[in-house]
């Protein structure tokens, strides 16, 4: 078998715009007729040409009249020889996790079995599952998480996400303990609510100095939260680790950090035990296996990023299924995650079943993509 073409689609995602406003899908074709689908998160991308001309220009090179099956090879390939890869980037890393997801999905497809039994096996039957509470005007009102706590229990979650602390900018920022006791109110309205029913992370994203994080985690330890999300820049992992030593909140970064050689530095020095990896930006799926079994040997544990589209979540819950140091993942969804599948992704009382579909074990409806395609 070989890879014939790349096919690249922009998707037009819709309100509330989970995921970003654009989605960038990829199709591997075969001469066997086996379709790969690969995804390229685009959140942060206002112009998706230069990813779609940097795809093209990766697979010219390196894919097309390539085994996909030799999917180290060609991964290694395109890593090694484009020198501007050697030093990841969230521009160039996610390119390379398209590609390597699309390979997944053709190998899947192409042996009959999901790409977690490739990898070891279903560990998980089920996948404990977060969102972002939706406590809207909870700073100004914290009796509001509150209720929604209360409902957010009674429908089965039992892990949830509120960012507590806005704006993000200036950045890092130092933050006057008024706002950081303020936002604190929260977490102690979610624990009079509902007790220890509902674990409750600090969603953060590196707005504090190194002193300014480990004063809020000290405000904020009595809430007992889930973790501490990213408390301050992640360029530096020293100073998550400095943080780290000076807090029992469980630190927890990585959403923005690119192959096993950025997360083995976080890892080494103590800066985080709870792992962010994305699988769409961080390498794909084998490079997140990699990342999440150098976590496990640091007796860490993975709570992979979800902010993009349904493939590249897809991609996520085939690495959680056969990871045994897995512990959350995070669903955030909107209705065309939903719409554009032939067989969604859902959440049934805060857990996923994991697929036992071939490959990726999502395919996408023709007819919905088709309705959403931008230029």
């Amino acid at each position: 078998m070989k890879v014939t073409r790349l096919e690249t689609l922009v998707v037009e995602n819709v309100p509330p715009y989970r995921g970003g406003r654009e989605w960038l899908f990829i199709k591997l074709h075969t001469d066997d007729g086996i379709v790969g689908l690969g995804e390229r998160p685009a959140t942060a991308t206002r112009d998706l040409r230069p990813h779609v001309a940097l795809l093209e220009d990766l697979c010219e090179a390196f894919v097309i009249g390539e085994d996909p099956f030799q999917v180290e090879r060609i991964w290694q390939r395109m890593f090694g020889v484009r020198h501007d890869f050697r030093h990841p980037s969230l521009h160039a890393t996610p390119a390379l996790s398209a590609i390597e997801i699309a390979l997944w999905d053709i190998i899947g497809k192409a042996v009959n079995q999901p790409i977690y039994n490739l990898l070891g096996g279903r560990f998980h039957d089920r996948l404990n599952a977060y969102a972002y509470m939706a406590a809207e005007n909870a700073l100004e009102r914290p009796p509001v998480a509150g209720e929604v706590a209360v409902q957010m229990v009674a429908d089965g979650w039992t892990t949830t996400k509120i960012d507590p602390f806005l704006p993000a900018f200036p950045y890092p920022q130092q933050w006057p303990l008024k706002d950081v006791v303020k936002a604190s109110l929260i977490f102690q309205a979610i624990r009079e609510a509902v007790g220890n029913e509902l674990e409750v992370a600090i969603g953060t994203h590196g707005q504090f100095t190194t002193s300014a994080a480990v004063r809020v985690a000290r405000v904020f330890e009595q809430y007992f939260p889930a973790w501490f999300e990213e408390p301050v820049p992640p360029e530096k992992p020293e100073e998550m680790a400095r943080v780290a030593a000076k807090t029992t909140i469980p630190i927890a970064a990585g959403e923005r950090l690119a192959t096993k050689f950025e997360f083995s530095s976080l890892l080494e020095v103590g800066g985080a035990g709870i792992i962010q990896l994305d699988v769409g930006q961080c390498g794909g799926i084998l490079e997140a296996k990699k990342i999440a079994a150098i976590a496990e040997a640091h007796h860490a544990v993975t709570a992979p990023h979800m902010y993009c589209g349904p493939i590249a979540a897809a991609a996520a819950i085939q690495l959680d299924t056969c990871s045994p140091n897995f512990m959350v993942q995070e669903f955030n969804v909107g209705p065309l995650h939903e719409e554009i599948l032939l067989e969604p992704i859902r959440v049934d009382r805060g857990y996923i079943t994991p697929p036992t579909r071939a490959g990726l074990g999502v395919e996408l409806n023709e007819g919905v993509l088709k309705r959403h395609l931008g230029e």
